[in-house]
């Protein structure tokens, strides 16, 4: 290895740093980018619409990809999650649906 090289833990130290700097900075600039507009109502409907939009563009995919099991382990978690309103009940029992789903051959 070269003098100047960089390690590879030094290289994951910059990543996850700049990453962290850049997360950063997105969230900042977009409270800073918010707290100048005024909101109107439809810009309030739409940024109240916008965590479904971002559950259903991360989750629908796993379930086409996962198939069945995957279907029904996140429907057996939405179902817990709304009776119980507690994240990590909902969360096991997903867990426990998608155990008892592969052993029976899904």
């Amino acid at each position: 290895m070269s003098e100047g090289a960089l390690s590879a833990d030094n290289m994951f130290l910059i990543a996850v740093f700049g990453m962290a700097s850049i997360t950063y900075a997105l969230r900042a600039g977009g409270y800073w980018v918010m707290g100048r507009l005024t909101i109107t109502p439809r810009m309030r409907r739409g940024l109240e619409a916008l965590p479904g939009a971002i559950i259903v563009s991360t989750v629908l995919p796993i379930i086409l990809q996962g198939g069945l099991a995957v279907g029904l382990c996140l429907i057996v978690a939405v179902i817990v999650q709304f009776k119980i309103k507690k994240e990590y009940v909902a969360v096991f029992c997903a867990a426990v649906a998608a155990a008892g789903l592969r052993a029976a051959g899904l």
